[in-house]
C-alpha cells in the first residue's frame, strides 16, 4: 500500500514537472543589432523576451540617464519609438496579445504575483513587493520617465509596459504596482517613457 502511494506521488510529481517545463520553455535570444543576449520564455503559444528591452535608440533613455539602471531594468521608450524598438522577428505586443499572457497567468487579479521577478521590487511596511515568478517572465519595475522634463519616477515601485494599441494621443500600457498582485491597464500619454517587452512574431 505504501509502495503504491509512493509510486503514485512520484508519478504525479513528474507529470506536474514535465507539464510545467513544457509550458514554460526557456531559451535565449541574441539581438543582432547590438549583440545583447536576452532570456526568452514560452508561455502557452506565445514566446516573450523574459527581460525588459535594452536597445539604445533615439526616443529612449536609461532611468536617470544611468547605464546601471539600463543594465538591470532595461531602457525606457516613448510610444512611437517602442513600436519599432523590437528587432526583426519580434514586435511590440498589442492589447489583445497582452491579455492572452495575463489570462494564461491566472487573470488580472492575480497575474502580477506570478509574473513579477523574485527581486527588484520595493518592500512596503516590511512586506516584500516581489513576486514568485512562476512563469519565469521576470517582470521588473523600471519606473517611468519624460523626455520634456527629464523627470524619472517610480523605479522599484511600478512596472509599466507599452502595448501597440492606441487611440489619438494615448496608448494602452500594462501596469503592475509593488503593493499588489493585480495587473491593470493605463491609458497613457504617448510621450511618456515606459519599458518594452517584445513578443515573437
Amino acid at each position: 500500500m505504501k509502495d503504491n502511494l509512493t509510486k503514485t506521488l512520484t508519478l504525479l510529481t513528474c507529470t506536474l514537472l514535465c507539464t510545467t517545463l513544457f509550458a514554460q520553455q526557456k531559451d535565449t535570444f541574441t539581438d543582432p543589432r547590438d549583440k545583447k543576449m536576452y532570456k526568452t520564455v514560452k508561455i502557452g503559444e506565445q514566446v516573450w523576451l523574459a527581460e525588459n528591452l535594452n536597445y539604445a535608440i533615439e526616443g529612449s533613455k536609461c532611468y536617470k540617464d544611468s547605464t546601471a539602471y539600463c543594465s538591470k531594468y532595461g531602457r525606457l521608450y516613448n510610444w512611437e519609438t517602442a513600436k519599432t524598438a523590437c528587432c526583426k522577428g519580434w514586435h511590440l505586443p498589442s492589447k489583445a496579445e497582452w491579455e492572452v499572457l495575463v489570462a494564461a497567468a491566472g487573470g488580472e487579479k492575480i497575474a502580477g504575483k506570478y509574473l513579477k521577478a523574485t527581486n527588484g521590487w520595493n518592500d512596503h511596511d516590511g512586506i516584500s513587493g516581489n513576486g514568485i515568478d512562476t512563469y519565469r517572465f521576470s517582470f521588473l519595475p523600471g519606473g517611468a520617465g519624460s523626455f520634456f522634463s527629464n523627470n524619472f519616477t517610480h523605479l522599484g515601485i511600478y512596472g509599466l509596459w507599452w502595448s501597440s494599441s492606441d487611440s489619438s494621443n494615448y496608448a494602452y500600457s500594462r501596469s503592475i504596482n509593488h503593493l499588489y498582485d493585480n495587473v491593470h491597464w493605463l491609458y497613457s500619454d504617448k510621450r511618456r517613457l515606459y519599458s518594452v517587452r517584445c513578443l515573437k512574431d
